[in-house]
């Protein structure tokens, strides 16, 4: 899949050495030269696609640092922090071992817009690069600061008390799924006076289970967490920009619930917009609203809200699936700085998790994939848009139907070729019958 903020695919299949290469080509011409970032998740083939990609900057006169295995989150605040001209995270976040992908990456640590994605995928389309002589090839050097730098920039946050955090001792289960954030992660967790008891934080990404932190994925988690007497569970992806939590009795909040403690946490801080993408839970919306700040959604993708946040000067927003945007530490979702914010609310809260996500306003969410055959995707949201004309919808991305206490949200995805329903009730029931409501729709 080929889209303005990167390719993704199956390697061996739609995503080998030479797309790769050429993908790194057609991005290096676009940054004229200059330096760029190449960082990558745990995935086996990550370290052939980095010679991949390095080979394709290099020929096109680009210098490269290679920070090797990190977050995503990582590499974003590498670029920004070193000032380069750009970066590319070898990743496929959450999807199956067998994929991976490049995510291109502007000199602000933002992933590339839609006009800059564009203009990478006209150069690649084009097959038009400006190789250079041999005198004048990029150089590759290793960096290896990255991770530190990004824990230490965590460690320095002023909404942070560090002693007041390690003098909880808290003991943290936590599930790595053998991928990027297998090092930091722990890393900071010691740098916060965790006791840590791990799975899967060896970064070997061979992923012992589906890697996306789904509470129906994370049973193994809960039952470290029972075995270990944790006073919490932290689950990420392969990539790290994604974090969901479990509480002291095993159980799955569920991915929503992280942005929610995390704007919470900050607006008892500061005050200022918070912004969501379309699909983020009604609690963190009125988690926002309830602390007096104003709520702007945009469309799913973490570059729509990043822009809008830095439009806005919003103090914090990211993505209902565990994505946490903190602005003072750059604008990108970021795991480990969720871990941050987490620990210190629960120090200062003085209770349990499972206490105090009961303090957030509970509804549930249901989310289904439906393949759509021989039907596109617009003719499909436009089936819908004329059977549900007499309720409210909302047009910001794809069809999102808004009722009292209730939602359901139809989009195409931007990283598989299916149709996503989102539905969300106070009551579990009450959003499954919306998804199936919908669903039908397409049947």
């Amino acid at each position: 899949m080929v889209s303005v903020s990167g390719i993704r695919g199956v390697v061996g299949e739609g995503l080998t050495p030479e797309v790769a290469t050429r993908f790194a080509q057609a991005f290096g011409t676009y940054l004229e030269g200059g330096k760029a970032v190449v960082g990558r998740d745990s995935r086996v083939s990550g370290e052939m696609l980095r010679d991949a990609v390095v080979a394709g900057l290099l020929s096109v006169g680009c210098d490269v640092l290679d920070i090797g295995v990190c977050p995503t989150p990582t590499t974003q605040m590498a670029v920004e922090n070193l000032q380069v001209d750009g970066g590319i995270m070898i990743t496929a976040s959450h999807n199956p071992i067998m994929w991976n992908g490049l995510k291109l990456i502007a000199a602000d640590g933002l992933f590339l817009d839609a006009e800059q994605g564009e203009a990478v995928l006209k150069v690649s389309e084009a097959r038009e690069f400006p190789f250079a002589a041999w005198d004048k090839l990029g150089v590759s050097m290793p960096y290896s600061r990255a991770v530190e730098e990004h824990i230490d920039a965590i460690l320095n946050l002023d909404y942070l008390d560090l002693e007041r955090i390690r003098n909880r001792k808290f003991r943290v289960a936590v599930d790595c799924v053998c991928g990027a954030g297998a090092n930091l992660v722990p890393q900071l967790l010691h740098e916060l006076g965790c006791e840590i008891a791990c799975i899967n934080c060896e970064p070997t990404g061979l992923f012992p289970r589906n890697p996306e932190p789904l509470p129906e994925n994370l049973a193994e988690l809960g039952e470290l967490v029972r075995e270990e007497n944790a006073d919490l569970g932290l689950a990420v992806d392969p990539d790290s920009d994604r974090l969901a939590l479990v509480s002291e009795k095993g159980e799955p909040l569920g991915e929503e619930r992280t942005l929610g403690i995390a704007v919470k946490f900050i607006l008892g801080k500061r005050q200022g917009p918070v912004v969501i993408n379309a699909s983020t839970s009604l609690a963190t919306e009125e988690v926002a609203r309830a602390a007096g700040a104003e709520v702007v959604r945009t469309k799913v993708g973490e570059i729509h809200v990043a822009k809008k946040m830095r439009e806005v000067g919003a103090v914090i927003g990211g993505e209902g699936n565990g994505g946490v945007i903190l602005p003072d530490l750059h604008l990108g979702r970021d795991a480990p700085v969720g871990i941050a914010l987490l620990l210190q609310q629960l120090a200062e809260f003085g209770g349990t998790l499972s206490e105090f996500s009961q303090t957030l306003p509970q509804y549930h969410i249901c989310k289904e994939k439906v393949e759509l055959g021989a039907l596109e995707p617009a003719e499909a949201l436009k089936r819908l848009q004329e059977r549900y004309a007499r309720e409210k919808l909302d047009f910001t991305d794809g069809v999102k139907i808004v009722r009292e206490k209730s939602w359901v949200h139809i989009r195409p995805s931007n990283t598989e070729p299916i149709m996503r329903i989102i539905a969300e009730a106070p009551s579990l029931e009450e959003a499954r019958a919306l998804c199936a409501e919908v669903r039908d729709n397409f049947e």
